[in-house]
């Protein structure tokens, strides 16, 4: 029984250190596995969906104080994914992302404000295609916790984040107009960001 009630304090205890890492500063590696880095454009008179399966970054987090955080990353255009291996095609050459020449798509933030509980905008240099342009994300912290076996625990945290730019600013102009007027791709492109990440120990 005492054997126990040490476990269970110990466990408690773990869980206890892993949420108060959302309430100082600490850093979040991204998790690959559970993350997502995905994008939408207007296709016709619906949406195209996209993701980039090859992506790295590092969060360092501060729940009470946003001028604290700092967010950089980075995605590999050549393992952009639409699940349609002809568009991929397309999307990697120089119409579009042009990968072999410009195989990283970066962020990395310069200002950091609180818009809400959980909330925040995270502004910074967004490079694509050899182009550097200010973009803005709104976020959310999701929270964060102690997952796994009692004797084994990891410090885990959860951030959603989106932002909307104009691919045309990075180069990215190709298009084609259809016979009864219009065009087939949209100028704003979504991006929609899902990420679960570890904490990095210092």
């Amino acid at each position: 029984m005492k054997r126990f009630l040490s476990l269970a304090l110990v466990t408690l205890a773990l869980a206890a250190t892993a949420v108060s890492a959302g309430a100082q500063t600490t850093t979040w590696k991204v998790d690959g596995n559970h993350s997502t880095v995905g994008f939408k454009v207007k296709h016709f008179f619906s949406y195209v969906k996209g993701q980039f399966n090859e992506f790295e970054g590092t969060i360092t987090f501060d729940e009470k104080d946003a001028s604290k955080i700092k967010v950089d990353a980075v995605a590999k255009s050549a393992s952009v994914f639409t699940d349609n291996e002809r568009r991929d095609g397309h999307l990697k050459s120089g119409d579009f992302f042009e990968v072999e020449k410009y195989p990283d798509i970066a962020f990395k933030s310069t200002k950091v404000v609180a818009a809400g509980k959980g909330k925040y905008k995270i502004t910074g240099d967004f490079t694509m295609r050899g182009v550097t342009k200010q973009v803005t994300f709104d976020a959310d912290f999701l929270g964060a916790g102690s997952v796994g076996s009692s004797d084994k625990p990891a410090a885990k945290a959860g951030f959603t984040a989106t932002t909307v730019i104009q691919r045309k600013d990075f180069g990215i102009v190709w298009n084609r107009t259809l016979d009864q007027g219009g065009v087939m791709l949209g100028d704003d492109v979504t991006i929609e960001l899902n990420l679960e990440a570890d904490q990095v120990q210092s």
